[in-house]
């Protein structure tokens, strides 16, 4: 049970998250998030500021999986701040966004120097691999017009729209799932 600092009687605190809760299988939870990361491409990688402990967002282009697919591999200018970012705090949260077709651009200037040229030999050339703890996605239940349908009915009936199958991925499902691609190996 989680915390609520309010009382709801019997009702759930998050009508949302009850109403659209998918319990799938492990398999079915990690395949999905993995498909869902792959299709987006770029993600919103967020660090804390060591400094001023601010947080600070930015798109990232995903190089890589590996762990069976739930740990993620990241290309990056050394040189940017995120990398002191992580030194003084490793957690980090990565968000995917599947929508319109919206694109982003990465790209390690030539310096003129023949050492600094954004080619493989590049000093500033890191990589960033994240190793997922938990995970929580949510995939359409439905198609645009029974999503509003849905919206709509819940605004005049009171009750949370049943739009998305909300999957949570537990640190116990990534460390089974990561042992079992392990065995398979």
């Amino acid at each position: 049970m989680s915390f609520s600092n309010t009382d709801t009687g019997s009702k759930p605190a998050d009508p949302y998250k009850a109403k659209n809760i998918d319990h799938a299988t492990i398999k079915e939870k990690i395949e999905g998030l993995t498909e869902f990361i792959s299709a987006s491409k770029f993600g919103m990688m967020t660090t804390r500021d060591g400094s001023s402990g601010a947080l600070v967002s930015r798109c990232m282009a995903l190089a890589a999986k590996e762990g069976g697919g739930v740990d993620l591999i990241f290309h990056t200018n050394t040189e940017s701040g995120k990398t002191n970012d992580i030194s003084s705090d490793p957690h980090i949260n990565i968000s995917f966004l599947n929508s319109s077709g919206e694109w982003a651009s990465a790209w390690l200037g030539d310096l003129g120097d023949g050492k600094h040229d954004g080619g493989p030999q590049d000093p500033r050339i890191g990589v960033i691999k994240v190793t997922t703890k938990t995970a929580t996605y949510a995939v359409s239940r439905k198609n645009a017009i029974s999503r509003v349908a849905e919206v709509a009915q819940g605004v005049i009936t009171g009750n949370a729209a049943s739009v998305n199958k909300l999957r949570e991925i537990s640190e116990e499902d990534v460390l089974t799932w990561r042992a079992s691609n392990k065995l398979v190996q």
